[in-house]
């Protein structure tokens, strides 16, 4: 039975100098010749602008035309950023046997977890080119026990920096509120008190055109706040059949719009198909905030927003069960 240290793409790809049979993506999912930059862009928010109201507007528009946009002067410092991102990536630069002797604290093998290709590796076809680190980071601090000793200050740093981003996300979903006309907060509580933060490290591919990094998705989360790599492009949005490269832009977070916030919001707002693809050069890191529900918080269409809601209720639970099961076939067991 293979291992986990064996599993881990880190670990064997700067040897192999061909994409396993197991990488290769089935040709209509092919990201082809990758071309970067494009002229297409995703919007750009200043969240430091002196009009509150106008900001609200540019990120509604977004949020409906795009589901994705990225951020500026959001209040996160830049060296907690660069702190972040380089632990981060100490972390995944780590042997394996102590990456994963690391990640071994939790008896129940939940609460962190370091996994290659996908949480589905077992069921799935197709592999992707990627390792992940993920653990809860719930503002109270529970599962902090169970999070990465090393490298030295991972929980200080981690620590900080998730809690910075639990303000800004609370932050864009009290403008979200306002935009939509949502009573204040509705958002906060059983709604976003699940935070999970996950880490993707993507390694040089001998051939980027054959494979993926992460395929076509929408994330099971409210929004996703993420933080990329300032020298190495790879995520790129679907807007209007084409793909659209996220640009790297300093100081920046890239913010999309989750599934879940698809239907609180009965469509009116777009959890967006994005895609990572890779490179042969160049190593890359990622770290995506996910906001999550509690478990037991039921999911539907806000009342306020609608008179015939198009999606059915469900508690999270039962959501995230089917969104690992179903895939990309998701929607048509979400829609009423």
């Amino acid at each position: 039975m293979e291992t986990m240290e064996q599993r881990l793409i880190s670990n064997w790809s700067k040897v192999n100098f061909s994409v396993p049979s197991s990488f290769v993506q089935p040709l209509d999912c092919r990201p082809g010749k990758v071309t970067s930059p494009s002229s297409k862009t995703i919007p750009l928010i200043d969240l430091g602008g002196h009009d509150h109201a106008h900001t609200i507007i540019q990120i509604l528009k977004a949020s409906e035309e795009y589901g994705f946009f990225q951020v500026i002067n959001h209040g996160v410092s830049k060296n907690l950023m660069d702190e972040a991102l380089n632990i981060f990536k100490e972390f995944h630069a780590m042997p394996p046997k102590e990456k994963i002797d690391e990640c071994s604290k939790d008896p129940h093998g939940v609460n962190c977890k370091l996994y290659a290709s996908s949480e589905n590796y077992k069921k799935d076809a197709i592999q992707y080119w990627k390792d992940t680190l993920t653990h809860p980071c719930p503002p109270s601090g529970e599962f902090l026990e169970f999070w990465p000793q090393k490298p030295h200050k991972y929980r200080e740093v981690v620590g900080k920096y998730t809690q910075e981003l639990n303000k800004l996300a609370h932050e864009i979903l009290e403008m979200l509120c306002e935009g939509l006309g949502l009573n204040q907060g509705y958002f906060i509580g059983g709604l976003s008190e699940n935070p999970v933060v996950l880490v993707h490290h993507y390694p040089p591919c001998p051939d980027p055109s054959l494979t993926l990094g992460l395929a076509k998705h929408r994330d099971p989360t409210i929004i996703t706040i993420l933080l990329q790599d300032q020298e190495v492009h790879g995520l790129q949005v679907l807007k209007d059949d084409e793909w659209i490269p996220v640009e790297p832009i300093p100081n920046a977070f890239v913010v999309n719009i989750g599934l879940i916030l698809q239907i609180i919001t009965n469509g009116r707002l777009v959890g967006a198909e994005h895609r990572v693809v890779t490179n042969s050069t160049s190593a890359r890191t990622s770290v995506a905030y996910f906001i999550y529900p509690s478990f037991s918080r039921i999911i539907e269409p806000a009342q306020q927003l609608v008179d015939v809601p198009i999606y059915k209720s469900m508690s999270f639970g039962e959501f995230r069960k089917s969104f690992y099961e179903k895939g990309p076939k998701i929607e048509q067991v979400l829609q009423s």
